[in-house]
């Protein structure tokens, strides 16, 4: 299956834009993973991690979120979050 490309980005600064296997979202109606092909869906986010797996079976790399959305669409997940920490 092709990557997910992933675009996390504040009001300050792009903070990743990159191909990743999955990124589980925590969303304020529970939290998703989005991959390559997901069904678009737009969430507001809660605070919390996002866990950020590059390959299939691989650890996750997790960052902090506050506030914000995120949206999955025909070109991926971005993730407009209000601060990262």
């Amino acid at each position: 299956m092709p990557d997910l490309h992933f675009t996390l980005v504040t009001p300050d600064k792009l903070v990743r834009s990159e191909d990743v296997h999955m990124v589980v979202v925590p969303g304020v109606e529970g939290e998703f993973g989005a991959m390559a092909g997901h069904a678009p869906v737009m969430t507001v986010l809660k605070d919390g991690p996002l866990a950020i797996y590059r390959t299939a079976g691989g650890a996750p790399e997790t960052i902090q979120v506050s506030g914000g959305f995120a949206e999955v669409g025909e070109h991926g997940l971005t993730v407009l979050a209000e601060s990262v920490g």
